[in-house]
């Protein structure tokens, strides 16, 4: 299995930071690869477009942007969900409780992103207006062949006493 390494972005404007080249300019340009700025706002409008998916109960962009080898924990069974077969029933058992018309929504989100790597953390209101609870969500990220793939997703709540 190869190992990810997390490497910081440049923000400059003109060439990104590309391998060495034995011509005078950089083996790559700025528009072959995104500043972190970029990556954080193509994953903050995946994650809100996941959220819209979820409430609206849209089985197809539930699962779009995610990876068909997903690991997945939630907080009811099954402690783990693995590929995308698996994450894809998860949601039948939410959606038997979840009313369209009910919250699903980010209340705060921080997204950090390397080259091809990047994670979101998440805190969340999910139910009727009236009743809706927060939990947390942590998503796992790999850019694949110029896309933002869902890697991993795990969803928590405080452990009750």
């Amino acid at each position: 299995m190869r190992a990810l390494r997390l490497k910081k972005l440049s923000l400059r404007v003109g060439y990104a930071p590309c391998p060495s080249s034995s011509g005078s300019k950089p083996a790559c340009t700025r528009s072959e690869t995104m500043t972190q700025h970029e990556a954080e706002t193509e994953i903050r409008a995946r994650i809100e477009a996941w959220t819209d998916a979820v409430r609206r109960h849209d089985y197809a962009g539930v699962l779009a942007h995610h990876d068909r080898n997903i690991v997945m924990f939630d907080v009811p069974p099954p402690f783990q969900s693995r590929g995308l077969d698996e994450y894809r029933k998860t949601w039948d058992l939410f959606f038997r409780y979840h009313k369209p018309s009910h919250a699903f929504d980010i209340e705060e989100i921080a997204i950090t992103a390397g080259d091809d790597v990047a994670f979101a953390v998440a805190v969340m209101r999910c139910g009727p207006l009236d009743a809706a609870f927060q939990f947390r969500l942590t998503i796992g990220l790999r850019r694949i062949d110029g896309e933002w793939r869902i890697m991993h997703e795990h969803h928590s709540v405080p452990a009750g006493e």
